[in-house]
């Protein structure tokens, strides 16, 4: 289930473009790379160019790779791509049951009010129950993909009534405009993307029937490795998010800025985004934890998982 039908990025050709930036040794580091996706905490400090102000006078350069959902990002952090990276709840746990050389560095909110599943204005389903014997647009192991589960279970249906189409959120916007499916499940910003476009009819948020979180995630040996240079990106995310919070009303242009989405859509984003960075707690791991043996249950992942095994302890803690 780690392997993806469609990787945005080749990986062999990532792993190639992108040069290593540590090795399991002591050598000195010369480059973070640092996986973002379009929207969200990451791309306010890609902007407010704050990491790479934090590890100016350590030497170290800051490299951004753009993905366009967690799953290749994770996969990426496994074979070393990249060093550390952002994603929602589910990817890491798709990950770490196949075994993937991550561990969880931070947690983020979840963005709740900008994940949904929606229809068309002019659909005849009204609920999430009305998906039964539908086809679903979601991406495989992502944060949406929990969210369709969840959504399900909830509405008392089983995730074997509905057909859930695995499609990247490119391939799964070009679907749902042409109608091959019936319904979308997505995040930020192609949901509000779809919001400017369709004005669809949605079924459920996030917000609606979960309590998750969104994650930082290092390479196990880079963490190992680089322990300073991880608990010194943290600070300076941090500090984006406080810059974030006290400057909303320009949150969006900075998102715009960097992904290119287009402003309006952006701007629906960012009004409803949470922006924060904090330790991972064990209320945080339980919650995970539940994920993951949903999950588990339903033979999504094929293996059982422990969160706690892959959650970084920085020195001194």
């Amino acid at each position: 289930m780690f392997s993806l039908t469609r990787r945005v990025f080749g990986l062999g050709l990532l792993a190639a473009s992108v040069a290593l930036s540590f090795s399991a040794s002591a050598q000195e580091l010369k480059q973070l790379n640092i996986g973002y996706q379009k929207t969200g905490l990451p791309v306010i400090a890609r902007q407010q160019q704050v990491v790479e102000k934090a590890l100016s006078d350590k030497g170290v350069a800051v490299k951004w790779v753009e993905f366009t959902a967690g799953p290749p990002l994770v996969e990426a952090l496994n074979v070393g791509a990249i060093d550390v990276g952002y994603t929602g709840d589910a990817p890491p746990i798709f990950g770490q049951s196949a075994g993937a050389n991550i561990v969880y560095v931070a947690a983020m909110p979840s963005n709740g009010d900008g994940e949904a599943i929606f229809v068309k204005p002019a659909s005849p389903i009204q609920s999430v129950a009305d998906l039964k014997g539908k086809r679903v647009g979601v991406g495989k192991g992502t944060s949406a993909h929990n969210l369709l589960v969840a959504a399900l279970e909830k509405a008392g249906v089983g995730f074997d009534q509905i057909t859930p189409v695995y499609l990247s959120p490119a391939d799964a916007a070009a679907a749902f405009a042409s109608d091959q499916i019936d319904a979308w499940v997505v995040w930020d910003p192609f949901f509000a993307i779809a919001e400017t476009r369709y004005q669809p009819r949605v079924l459920a948020r996030s917000s609606d029937v979960l309590k998750v979180n969104s994650y930082i995630l290092g390479n196990k040996d880079f963490a190992k490795a680089h322990p300073e240079v991880v608990t010194t990106t943290i600070a300076a995310l941090s500090e984006a998010a406080k810059w974030a919070d006290a400057n909303r009303d320009k949150v969006a242009a900075a998102l715009h800025e960097v992904t290119g989405v287009p402003l309006d859509a952006q701007t629906i984003a960012a009004n409803r985004s949470k922006f924060g960075i904090f330790p991972i707690t064990d209320a945080i791991i339980a919650g995970q934890q539940a994920t993951a043996d949903r999950f588990y249950k339903l033979k999504l992942i094929p293996n059982a998982v422990r969160i706690s095994d892959a959650v970084w302890t920085a020195p001194g803690n």
